[in-house]
């Protein structure tokens, strides 16, 4: 398994801008953001093969937020804007070493290491 380490959740009005950061230890083929509200399942956000660079986005954020990964620092990256009060969660970064077809790179189940999480908050 893969140690993450998240950071950059606070709280925000509607309509700002947050940058999540997640640092890893190992190898990753894919990397993702998710999220969870109290009450709710976890939903993926966002995810990204770390050697290809394609990316996969929720519906909920598709245009608003940019998932990124910086090779060099280890560091994946969540820039969201025109933040919303339905996405206040607690965002969890996940990796995953071996290979994952692109259909399942939003399903939490697939991911074998997860960070903390980092809470977001977003008021109107």
């Amino acid at each position: 398994q893969v140690r993450l380490a998240e950071s950059g959740g606070d709280s925000v009005q509607a309509g700002g801008s947050l940058t999540l950061s997640c640092t890893d230890s190992g190898y990753t083929y894919v990397m993702g953001w998710f999220r969870q509200a109290p009450g709710k399942e976890r939903e993926g956000v966002a995810s990204i093969y770390t050697n290809g660079g394609n990316t996969i986005y929720a519906d909920s954020v598709e245009g608003r937020f940019t998932i990124s990964r910086s090779g060099a620092t280890s560091t994946l990256y969540l820039q969201m804007n025109d933040l919303k009060p339905e996405d206040t969660g607690m965002y969890y970064c996940a990796a995953r070493s071996s290979w994952l077809g692109w259909s399942k790179l939003l399903h939490a189940r697939e991911y074998d290491s997860w960070g903390q999480g980092t809470q977001v908050t977003v008021s109107s």
